[in-house]
């Protein structure tokens, strides 16, 4: 299907940017708002259809979640397997970065990278294209990622790639704000009793995007550094573009939560050093060290696995997929 065009179109009218009022609020060169409540995205990274490289060995379609509010996924499923492997495979729910305001699953940075992941764990992704604040403030994105779930419920028995899945073995991950929407649905999925058929074994948070008023060390150190993927003031602007109306960033959407549940729930938490989250990263590893793990990626920073050009965010993402690939078939990465 098509789903692609679902994706967020840009809507710039270079001839005249007045009509809409003055602009409200900014991220330079990724996203404005104006008065009228128009919203801007720039096309800053390519939106690709779902073909892969065959010998990559992993098929790939778009779905429909739901057609009201034009939530879809992208799925990725392998089709080469090593003798070790399992007849069924594990799942990966996936959202995206982009500081719940910007990004797709089509974006081409994505596409790559979560095929990449889909071979190199030997699990099936599934990528959802969530709503986007402004236009939906959260909680939208945490409530398009429990209906993904919910239609994962009714699509186990209605689809061929359902039969290669592993219903006991769902991860959910993401990373930046992606990561903060992979906490905060596991959290809500572990309050509701509609999970009986589906196990979330565990969620693969990397960088995830929480943050607060009070200003940590990494934030102030790295905060201002105009090569990084994400600068203090384009946190506080996405927040303030996400966030329900006179929230602050002490608002419990910006922080971890403690999740209840009757199964434990690994976490395995991705931090990057020179990303000014690393400290709120750090602390949330704190309160449970045997049911969360957190690996370090040394000299990279802010979404380098999608980002970063050099050979050292090349070679760390690869590491990075090792740590994955391990936690989910829970073995010790070498």
């Amino acid at each position: 299907m098509g789903a692609t065009t679902l994706t967020n179109v840009t809507t710039i009218n270079p001839n005249n940017t007045n009509i809409h009022g003055p602009v409200l609020d900014e991220v330079q060169g990724l996203i404005k708002v104006y008065k009228d409540g128009h919203v801007e995205r720039p096309q800053v990274v390519p939106c690709v259809d779902p073909s892969l490289p065959l010998e990559l060995g992993v098929a790939c379609s778009d779905v429909c979640i739901d057609k009201l509010t034009n939530v879809w996924a992208r799925l990725y499923v392998p089709m080469k397997t090593t003798k070790s492997s399992v007849s069924k495979l594990p799942l990966l729910v996936y959202f995206h970065g982009g500081g719940f305001c910007i990004g797709s699953a089509s974006w081409s940075c994505y596409h790559e990278f979560l095929a990449r992941l889909s071979a190199r764990s030997r699990g099936m992704v599934m990528s959802v294209d969530y709503r986007l604040a402004p236009e939906n403030p959260l909680p939208a994105a945490y409530e398009d990622g429990v209906n993904a779930i919910l239609w994962l419920i009714k699509a186990r028995s209605d689809n061929l790639w359902a039969k290669l899945c592993d219903f006991d073995r769902i991860f959910l991950a993401g990373d930046s704000s992606g990561g903060n929407i992979a906490h905060h649905v596991a959290a809500r999925l572990a309050a509701t009793d509609d999970l009986a058929v589906l196990k979330i074994e565990g969620t693969i948070l990397i960088q995830p995007f929480f943050g607060g008023e009070a200003r940590t060390e990494s934030e102030r150190r790295v905060g201002n550094n105009k090569s990084s993927g994400l600068t203090l003031a384009a946190s506080d602007a996405w927040w303030r573009l996400a966030l329900p109306r006179d929230a602050t960033r002490d608002h419990p959407y910006c922080k971890p939560v403690k999740i209840k549940s009757t199964v434990n729930m690994r976490t395995l938490v991705c931090v990057a050093e020179m990303d000014l989250l690393m400290d709120r990263n750090m602390e949330m590893c704190d309160d449970n060290e045997k049911m969360i793990k957190r690996v370090v990626f040394r000299g990279v920073g802010h979404a380098f696995h999608i980002l970063g050009k050099s050979q050292l965010a090349h070679t760390t993402t690869l590491e990075m997929l090792c740590h994955i690939d391990a936690f989910i078939h829970n073995y010790d990465p070498l």
